[in-house]
């Protein structure tokens, strides 16, 4: 039996490549993630940003929390099993009355992972309504192979090197997937998603995590980094380190490893796009 799905939010996700809302955090410990997050803010006088956007569990206690928590973990191994590593994340924010958007893409293309069963975990820190540019996604596209992607880097494009669809896509509407502060959906590395701008007056923050079952393999010219959340690791990426002292001299240190290490794999992987493994 799934530890916290259903059997049948088990079955939308193979059918359709997400599942949503999931209800895992309670509401003081969305609001305590939040102020914690903004309170670092107040406290550098800027806004969050690259690098600390990426691997914020490297680095930040309230993103430790996360990737750690028992619900997130329990709806992850319903769909990938016992042995769950962390291999990336990114807090994606849209600031109030903004027109930040994600092209059409598969997370899969530029993670050069094999098998393709990573699965996002988008954790909401704050209401991601529909207005808000909630993300929306092509129900069952997740079995339709992989696209070829292209980078159109833009100012209000929310992945840094723009990846996305050309084409194909242009025009289409998915199914918005809209979750309040506190759940979360679960969305497949082939599914192909998108999402909006911001038209609401508060910001819109949700936590991507990108969790894997330990048996997937890089397959890219770099060895990245991972950690081990829960289970056992198979020693096919270079193991993290969990974070002990937040915003330390030491945190900083590992967090730019495992940065650089992901880079030099995105980097490699944009010029030699036969790195990226077929989708099964």
């Amino acid at each position: 039996m799934p530890k916290l799905l259903t059997p049948a939010q088990v079955q939308a996700y193979e059918r359709d490549g997400f599942v949503y809302p999931l209800d895992v955090l309670g509401a003081q410990e969305a609001r305590s993630c939040l102020e914690e997050l903004e309170g670092w803010e107040r406290e550098r006088g800027a806004l969050i940003d690259f690098p600390e956007k990426s691997k914020s569990y490297l680095l930040l206690s309230w993103a430790d929390r996360l990737v750690h928590h028992p619900r997130i973990l329990d709806a992850v191994e319903d769909v990938i099993g016992p042995d769950i590593l962390v291999y990336h994340s990114t807090l994606f924010v849209k600031e109030a009355r903004t027109p930040a958007y994600v092209r059409w893409h598969q997370d899969s293309t530029y993670f050069y992972l094999s098998p393709h069963l990573h699965v996002t975990a988008w954790v909401a820190l704050s209401d991601a309504s529909v207005a808000a540019g909630c993300m929306q996604a092509l129900p069952g596209s997740h079995r339709w192979g992989a696209f070829p992607h292209d980078d159109k880097p833009e100012p209000m494009n929310m992945i840094r090197r723009g990846q996305g669809i050309s084409d194909r896509f242009d025009g289409a509407q998915g199914q918005f997937m809209p979750v309040a502060a506190g759940q979360m959906s679960l969305h497949h590395t082939d599914l192909v998603h998108a999402s909006a701008g911001n038209d609401t007056d508060d910001r819109r923050l949700g936590f991507a995590i990108s969790f894997i079952p330990a048996h997937v393999k890089p397959v890219g010219a770099v060895r990245p980094s991972a950690l081990c959340v829960r289970g056992r690791s198979r020693g096919h990426f270079v193991e993290e380190e969990r974070l002990a002292q937040p915003v330390s001299a030491q945190a900083r240190t590992h967090h730019s490893r495992a940065l650089a290490l992901f880079r030099a794999l995105q980097d490699a992987g944009f010029h030699d796009k036969t790195q990226v493994s077929p989708a099964p």
